[in-house]
């Protein structure tokens, strides 16, 4: 699933929201609020779109409660980044990981002496 760089803002503060205890019901406003403190500052609007979709993509549920939407991730973190690296490996390395894992080490080395 390839998504851009705000749904992977909106994910992760998504994620990080629910971290404690994944029932709890998550709003448009809560995700704006928990952007702006990152200092990512965008309006209700766009995060509402861009959470709508992200619910056409199947990776949130949208669901009502009273007259007020909230939002589910049917992906977790670690589900999201195992099916972003199949893809990139798909893409790229003809679905070998072992390739992938090839060229992280050869092209990336800087970043993995640690």
């Amino acid at each position: 699933m390839v998504c851009g760089k705000l749904e992977i803002d909106i994910l992760n503060s998504f994620w990080n929201l629910t971290e404690r205890n994944e029932d709890v019901d998550i709003s448009i406003q809560d995700i704006v609020d928990d952007l702006s403190k990152s200092g990512v500052k965008r309006a209700y609007t766009t995060i509402k779109t861009v959470m709508d979709r992200l619910t056409f993509k199947s990776i949130l549920v949208r669901y009502k409660v009273g007259k007020k939407f909230y939002y589910k991730a049917a992906m977790d973190r670690r589900e999201m980044t195992l099916e972003s690296v199949k893809i990139l490996a798909d893409q790229f390395f003809d679905g070998s990981y072992t390739e992938m894992l090839r060229f992280i080490e050869r092209e990336c080395s800087e970043f993995l002496v640690g």
